[in-house]
This record gives structure tokens, sequence and C-alpha cells, in this order.
């Protein structure tokens, strides 16, 4: 794959985040565009809860005389003539982290971490701000403002929409919402809770919230759970889930790259800090086996396509794990209610297939012949199994 130079953007955005309320924020996104004219095709592609989008989209590792970039699949798809953009929002990789550069306001019992670096003895039991960062108002809004970026330089061309893991809850909903702005949607290892909850408000978790309107109180119980802005990943703790030890360094520093804060705390000797990834402590609804049939948009208005691993068991949870905790992917495709509904169960995979190569470029192969025809390995609906080989077989 030839290499493309990237355009970063830093969008306006109005932030409807508790934290930040009301402030002009700038969110990144980085575009990629071969220049070839004609109609725009555009793409956004959206990271999950913990990974920023550019290690997850854009892995590019050095090489001589070239980066290799057979690793990106925001490229790939540029490299066949797609308008991509990739997006952070806030409290991710290259956006804003509002109230998350005190260490106090880490989860309490991650703050083992950084006891060393910066030090976190100074802190109380609770968080200096002791509420959740984002939630899905605050990042549907930032989707939107970003979709409406994208249309303004597309030709105002619907947008398709990439999203990996939890990236589902804020595109899912939001395609609900706005289906006039999305062109087809595409789902790798998408986390749904088929009994999740409704609304903000945790006394009408499982109930529709009355009227029209959506309860704004900034804190979320119950306190163990979103009562701090940001949790915390060690390097251990990611590069356990890469298989290749040598891609996993490469990985921690593409992390350590969009965050020049984290990267400097965490490690046991003091000075020498090893890292660590924060993310954003958010609080969804509207994600749900109610609420995916609305419309019907999914399936229907929204061609949907969803890929996910036989070994992923962060999308595939047990039922016992109750309802906020309990995600299921088959459920997430028998939700949607249209006929323009396709997916895949991979044998082999787990949650990370970007970060393992054979497994990457099916992916990027896959998305492509999505978003171009509508179908995938000569077919456009149902549900699959893809064999190690490649074969198919029905599974419904």
């Amino acid at each position: 794959m030839p290499h493309m130079n990237p355009t970063n953007h830093w969008v306006k955005h109005t932030s409807s985040i508790p934290a930040n309320l009301g402030e002009e924020v700038k969110l990144f996104v980085r575009e990629y565009s071969d220049g070839s004219g004609g109609t725009p095709k555009p793409v956004l592609m959206l990271h999950g809860r913990s990974v920023p989008a550019l290690p997850g989209f854009d892995l590019v590792l050095p090489g001589s005389p070239h980066p290799d970039t057979s690793y990106s699949w925001a490229q790939a798809l540029a490299d066949k003539g797609y308008n991509v953009y990739i997006m952070d929002l806030q409290g991710s990789g290259l956006s804003p982290r509002p109230k998350m550069d005190d260490p106090c306001n880490a989860n309490p019992v991650q703050r083992g971490f950084l006891q060393t670096n910066p030090g976190t003895g100074h802190c109380s039991a609770t968080a200096s701000y002791a509420s959740q960062l984002g939630n899905s108002k605050s990042e549907w809004d930032e989707l939107g403002t970003v979709v409406k970026f994208i249309r303004s330089r597309c030709a105002n061309e619907k947008v398709s929409f990439i999203g990996w893991s939890a990236a589902s809850f804020v595109m899912g909903p939001y395609a609900l919402q706005h289906p006039g702005d999305v062109a087809r949607l595409f789902l790798l290892a998408p986390m749904f809770p088929p009994n999740g909850r409704w609304s903000m408000d945790p006394a009408a978790a499982f109930a529709p919230p009355p009227g029209t309107g959506l309860p704004t109180k900034a804190v979320s119980d119950p306190l163990a759970v979103f009562g701090f802005p940001m949790n915390l990943t060690s390097k251990a703790g990611l590069q356990a889930g890469i298989s290749d030890a040598k891609l996993a360094e490469h990985v921690w520093q593409a992390i350590m790259d969009c965050d020049s804060t984290g990267k400097k705390w965490g490690g046991s000797t003091p000075g020498a800090p090893e890292g660590v990834m924060r993310w954003r402590n958010s609080y969804w609804w509207g994600w749900n086996t109610s609420t995916a049939p609305h419309g019907p948009t999914l399936g229907s208005t929204v061609p949907v396509c969803i890929v996910y691993g036989d070994q992923d068991r962060t999308a595939n949870t047990p039922e016992d794990m109750g309802p906020v905790l309990h995600f299921s992917v088959p459920k997430l495709y028998r939700a949607i209610p249209g006929a323009n509904k396709l997916m895949f169960r991979v044998e082999g995979w787990d949650h990370n297939p970007v970060w393992e190569r054979k497994a990457n470029q099916t992916l990027q192969h896959m998305s492509w012949k999505w978003l171009e025809d509508k179908k995938v390995y000569g077919v456009q609906s149902g549900s699959w199994l893809r064999d190690p080989d490649g074969v198919l077989s029905a599974l419904e």
C-alpha cells in the first residue's frame, strides 16, 4: 500500500459534557483522500471505549525506506477511493480530556498504577470530580458535529460509518436518530446490551424516558462505577491482548503518541514512567433490543454489516452478568428489523483483529466490499460463519 499523507483537522464543537458544558472545544479528526476527484465517498471511523482512533485505525509501523502502512485500515480504504475520516471523542486520543489531567480523578481502584508516577498519595478516597465524563447525548452530539463537518466537505453526501467495539453505543443510536446522515454501517465486534439502559436517569434505566426530553444531571449511580471521569489501562494490560510482542510495542507507542500526559504516568521506577492509557468513563443508554428496531432504520434505510470473532469474550458475555454487562453480537443482529443486514462470525478472531496481520487484511477487504457493493464474499444478507480457509457456512 502506498504511503498517504494525512490531513489533521480540529473541528469546533460546543461541549455538552457536564464537565465543560457550553465550552468551545476542538475535536480531533484525521482525513485521508486519494485526491482523485469525482463524487465523494465519505467514511467515518470511530474508536471504542478505551483505545484511541489512530492506534486502532491508522497504525503505521517504522520501516526503511518507507513506513509500513499495511495495518492502516483508514489508508487501505482511502487507497480504494474513499474519503476517510477518523475521529476521537472527548476523553480519548487527541481530542480534549476535561478533568483527566488530575491523577486524583482516576478510578480509585486503579490508582495503584499511579502511586510512583506522578503519585496519588495526596488524593482523597473519592475523585476530585465525582462524576463520569461523557454520556450518550454528549457523544451523539460530538459525532453529529463531525458528520456535519464531513458532509460540508463532501458535497453533502451521506457518510458511511465504521465503528469498533463500543463505538456501536454512539453510531447505532445516532443512525436511528439521523438516518438521513448515514449511508451504511459497518460494525466490528459491536458492544450491544440486549436489556441495556433506556435513559440517563438510573431510576428509569429500563423504561422509556418520559416525554421527549432526557435528564441532564451530571452524576449517575452507582458512585463506585460512575463517580470518576477516567479509567486507566497499564502497558501490560493492553499488550496482553496482542499476540505479536513486537507489534504490541508499536501499538503501545502509538497510544502514548496520542497522550502527552498519560505517557508521563505509571511504572514502578520514580522518574521513569512507562505510561498508562487514559480513557473516558461514560454513561451510555438508548442501545438495546427495544431501541435497535426503531423506525425501522437499521437494515432498511441504513444497511448494516457486522463482523466479530468466535473467540471474542468482550462483545459476548454471559446472561448472568446482568442487564448492563451482558453483551451479545448475535442478539444485535436479530434485533435489527430490516432485510439489508449481514453478519459474519469469524473463526479464530478475538476482540482485536485490527492488530493481527492476516485478520487485519481480511477486515480491510470485508469493509471495502461492503461499502462498494453492499455484498461480501458474494452474499448480501444473512448470518454466516467464516472458517480460517475463508469457507462460509450459514448460521441462520
